[in-house]
This record gives C-alpha cells, sequence and structure tokens, in this order.
C-alpha cells in the first residue's frame, strides 16, 4: 500500500471509529490516560495498516484494549475494568427512588463480579460487540467467548438477588482472595 492509501486509510479509520474507541477506552481508565491510549492505539493501527481488517471496530477495540494493559501494568496504575454505571442514564418511566434502588443492586452485584466477567459483560452490553467479535478483542474463540458470557450473566443475575449482608461478606470475601 503506497503512503497516500495508508494515509486514506487511517483518516477513514479515524473518523468512522475514533468516537467508538474513546468511549471504549473511557470506561476502562482513568480519564487522565484515555488521549493517550486512543491516540496509541491509533499509532499502532498506522504501523500495522496493512493489517487492519475491513471491519476494523473490534481490532482497533483489540489494540486499545492492548495498549492500555500495557501503559497501566509500565505505569503501575493497573485498575480493575469496570463500568462507570453513574454515567447511563436512569428511566423517566419509573420513580426516582425505585430507579435508585435497582441501580443500587446492580451496582453491587456488579462490584462482586470479578474483572473477567466484567470485561465480558461490557463487552457486549456496553460496547454492542457480536459475541465473533468480543472474542476477538479477547483473543479467543467465538465459542470460549459464549460460554463466558453466559457463566458471567449467570454470576450476575444470581449476585443481584444476594441480600446486602450476603454481598457485604461475599465481597470481603473476594478481596481476601490471594
Amino acid at each position: 500500500m503506497d503512503d497516500a492509501a495508508a494515509r486514506e486509510r487511517l483518516t477513514r479509520l479515524w473518523v468512522d471509529h475514533r468516537e467508538q474507541v474513546v468511549r471504549f477506552v473511557a470506561r476502562r481508565a482513568a480519564p487522565a490516560i484515555v488521549d493517550d491510549v486512543v491516540s496509541e492505539t491509533y499509532l499502532v493501527a498506522w504501523r500495522r495498516v496493512e493489517d487492519v481488517p475491513t471491519a476494523a471496530r473490534a481490532w482497533l477495540f483489540g489494540v486499545a484494549r492492548t495498549v492500555l494493559s500495557t501503559q497501566v501494568r509500565t505505569q503501575g496504575r493497573w485498575q480493575a475494568l469496570g463500568v462507570r454505571l453513574e454515567r447511563e442514564p436512569t428511566a423517566q418511566a419509573r420513580g426516582a427512588d425505585d430507579a435508585a434502588a435497582e441501580r443500587a443492586d446492580l451496582r453491587r452485584a456488579w462490584d462482586l463480579l470479578g474483572d473477567a466477567d466484567r470485561e465480558v459483560l461490557a463487552l457486549v452490553a456496553w460496547d454492542g460487540l457480536s459475541a465473533r467479535e468480543a472474542a476477538q478483542v479477547l483473543e479467543c474463540r467465538p465459542s470460549t467467548f459464549s460460554v463466558r458470557l453466559t457463566r458471567a450473566r449467570k454470576r450476575l443475575l444470581a449476585y443481584s438477588e444476594v441480600p446486602r449482608d450476603t454481598a457485604t461478606v461475599l465481597r470481603r470475601l473476594q478481596e481476601e482472595r490471594p
């Protein structure tokens, strides 16, 4: 691919996917490093422009995920990959108290999940990826991803039905694990 075609391809990737990549990274990283991770993701895309598939979104998410992991690990700022539920709009049809209680229960259940379960659920629920695309991001087979997703959904449902006191005990036990 010549230089002009590579520039055109990278420009198209930027225009078509930048906003989605920013949201993907923003849910997983401290706000201070989002721009750095996105920039480095597109730097990798520039260097490997011939390797970028036609359906580039999942590939860019995979690169962004790798860049984020590397950056966090090398800077000693590894944080759990979590979704900031506070950014999601609340439902208007129900009363504010009901919505707040349901959201608190969901947040408690989300906190009880392990990082791997949260990542699997977030890729499908918040990033809108198919099982095949999400498997590409996690570098596993689609069938493996589907099993992980099913198990994560079951755990989220089970944790959402756990009484508050039990949830506190479970959280403590999880934190004590080696």
